[in-house]
Formats: structure tokens, sequence, C-alpha cells
């Protein structure tokens, strides 16, 4: 788990939810542009810096409450939905 400073970096929902909840963060997210998964604050953009400019990321966010069966659930329903997302 990398700590970058307030977004926790997972592997997967089952791992960003536990960032979250070690954190005390509400939302996880799967960041489809790097695949990375994590949790984070509402609100807050992911993306990283190219040559001083912050391009964001397209993120796929939703409350840590959610179970991880629930959250990979939702996510490919949202990617069955919107093909050209």
């Amino acid at each position: 788990m990398t700590v970058l400073d307030t977004v926790t970096m997972a592997i997967s929902w089952g791992e960003a939810k536990e960032c979250a909840h070690s954190e005390g963060l509400l939302q996880v997210y799967h960041d489809c542009d790097a695949d990375v998964y994590g949790a984070c604050r509402p609100g807050e953009t992911q993306g990283s810096f190219i040559e001083g400019i912050f391009p964001g990321h397209q993120c796929i966010c939703m409350p840590a409450h959610l179970s991880p069966e629930e959250l990979k659930a939702k996510e490919k329903k949202f990617l069955q939905n919107n093909p050209d997302w």
C-alpha cells in the first residue's frame, strides 16, 4: 500500500476497502487510466503530473461501505452501460 497525500492506492476493491477503513476515508475508487484502486476523500481528483500539468484520470468512485462484491458488480454494470466512457 502506498500513501500519497490523502490518497491510498491498492490493487483490488477489497484492498481499497481495507485502506479506506484504516485511513477513515469514505470512498473507494478504481483509476481506470492507471489501473489502480484506492481510497480517498469526497472531491479528491486522481491523476499524475506530466511535465508540470495535472491531467485527471477517469475513475469510478463509490462509497467505502459497499462490499468488494458489490463494488465489482456496480463497476461491471456501469462499464456495460457506458461502453464509450
